[in-house]
């Protein structure tokens, strides 16, 4: 027998949870052939995995990397980590269906995509409008690794509907659910919600509820960033809930958490109530190991300033007496203490990775003017990090069986044109987090570890032979030296690649070998059918 790639004298956990055995693994084209003792085989070439860790690629639960696997799609941050996959299309957000006055966020529309081909109707940027079209934009950059598309629900809602915060008339609803079945047609695996964001935040359930039946028809899932992961959690939870045992649709809780010290107590009743439900439906959560959250730093507007689209949004800053009154409201109402909030990307480079404080004093400002003065000068394009959660927490529900790894967060490399803002250190230090800490008994056992970023969610997401080494599935694999395996990346410093993973594996493509990237791209676009 002969392979072309062959892996030997490692540790192999296969995904599913078990513990470690010791076999070799043939490869041929795409896919694992042989496992076993594989000694007398002979292989175009060898891997020799002594001292090391082999299992599936990681699989991030929850990205953001939509359009930036076409910008960068070495995809370093990720594939360093051990990732093979990513679920993009999260928190109600995605690079497709772009639909009438839909705009896509500022990170993903203020990049050059000149470099790829423009879809006949197109807009100039970016060069697609459907996900068939999307994915032709794929193949033709072959990011290093795979991804799967969600629907946003935002994306279709204002698309269709504009900004406004109102719901859908009964025919604009029907073309959603064109819209949406026609998505799902082409590849999409669901939808996603982001209902903490406008215009999606001020959507009637039902309409969550509507299109939720459409998914469930096409076999899909429904992932929400709920409502409310603070004060109104336990509520938010019940409204998920609700929308999946009404529509039918499988169901994945972005990113679990209790924010804010107040609500850290719920996360026993948040845990009830999924567990609960999970006796019935078919029910999944994700969740990264930091106790920051990161988002744009205008998410903390009073809600009535935030509608409307970001021309409407800056006029109304731009306009003294209405930034006035929005000031006193924050001033009055601060979503929490101004110095667990840290300044992210921004234009003003001396303020990156600096908590608002420290910005308020440097302008002469207090912390709310200083706010506001950031996000009017940056264009709505300033990220913020906001340090709220419980590190205990953090560890009890990533122990939960029912959650995956995800890092929601975008890729990133040192290098090229992701490498000049100031992301959360999630986007390079995820798996690699998670992986050490279960390697120095911090977490759950390794081989729990690693089912849960492999076969937990490869079955969560309908992700057919991917997430376990068996026979027959795809090659996405992930060799590791669990001495070496170390998060370098820092709140202050986040542009930093792990140590540690040795080869990656993707669809049989040799795309890390010794620890440095081969620039051989592997990656597929999974579509859900």
């Amino acid at each position: 027998m002969n392979f072309d790639l062959k892996i030997i004298n490692g540790r192999v956990f296969d995904g599913s949870g078990k513990d470690a055995i010791h076999c070799d693994i043939g490869i041929n084209g795409d896919s694992m052939t042989k496992m076993g003792d594989l000694a007398a085989a002979t292989a175009e070439n060898t891997i020799d995995a002594t001292g090391c860790i082999v299992c599936p690629g990681f699989i991030d639960a929850h990205s953001h990397s939509d359009t930036y696997l076409l910008i960068e799609p070495s995809a370093a941050s990720k594939i360093y980590q051990g990732v093979t996959t990513e679920i993009c299309g999260n928190c109600g957000a995605s690079a497709a269906p772009l639909n009438g006055s839909y705009k896509m966020p500022s990170d993903w529309l203020d990049k050059d995509y000149s470099h790829l081909k423009r879809t006949a109707g197109a807009p100039p940027a970016p060069p697609w409008s459907t996900v068939a079209e999307y994915r032709e934009r794929f193949a033709e950059a072959q990011p290093a690794v795979n991804a799967a598309l969600l629907v946003g629900h935002n994306t279709l809602h204002a698309g269709i509907c504009g900004y406004d915060p109102r719901a859908a008339t009964p025919d604009e609803l029907a073309k959603m659910f064109q819209a949406l079945d026609k998505a799902l047609d082409e590849g999409a695996i669901g939808l996603s919600s982001g209902l903490v964001y406008p215009p999606g935040s001020a959507v009637p359930r039902t309409e969550i509820i509507e299109l939720a039946k459409v998914v469930a028809r096409h076999g899909g899932l429904y992932t929400t960033h709920m409502r409310s992961e603070s004060n109104q959690l336990l509520e938010a939870i019940d409204e998920a809930i609700d929308i999946a045992e009404r529509s039918g649709a499988r169901l994945q809780i972005s990113h679990l958490k209790a924010s804010g010290s107040n609500n850290w107590k719920k996360i026993d009743a948040a845990f009830e109530k999924i567990r609960s439900a999970g006796a019935k439906l078919q029910i999944g959560s994700d969740r990264y190991p930091y106790t920051a959250g990161c988002t744009d730093l205008d998410i903390v507007l009073p809600e009535w300033a935030s509608y409307g689209g970001r021309d409407v949004v800056l006029a109304r800053l731009r306009n003294p007496e209405t930034r006035a009154t929005i000031r006193a409201e924050l001033m009055a109402n601060p979503p929490g203490h101004w110095d667990n909030v840290m300044v992210g990307s921004t234009s003003f480079e001396a303020f990156k990775g600096k908590y608002l404080p420290e910005v308020a004093e440097t302008l002469g400002m207090d912390e709310v003017d200083a706010l506001l003065h950031l996000i009017d000068h940056d264009d709505l394009k300033t990220g913020g990090i906001f340090f709220g959660m419980s590190e205990e927490n953090m560890w009890r529900v990533l122990a939960e069986p029912y959650v995956s790894l995800g890092s929601d967060g975008s890729l990133r490399a040192p290098w090229g044109p992701l490498s000049h803002d100031h992301p959360h250190p999630r986007a390079y230090g995820s798996h690699t987090k998670f992986l050490r800490a279960a390697l120095d008994g911090k977490t759950v056992p390794l081989a729990e570890a690693i089912r849960k970023m492999t076969a937990l969610p490869a079955e969560q997401f309908g992700l057919k032979k991917r997430g376990m080494l068996k026979e027959g599935y795809f090659a996405d694999i992930a060799i590791f030296d669990p001495d070496a395996l170390k998060e370098n990346t820092t709140y202050a410093h986040p542009h930093q690649l792990s140590d540690g993973m040795r080869h990656l594996i993707v669809n049989g493509v040799h795309t890390m070998a010794n620890g440095t990237h081969t620039d051989r791209r592997g990656g597929q676009f999974l579509a859900a059918h």
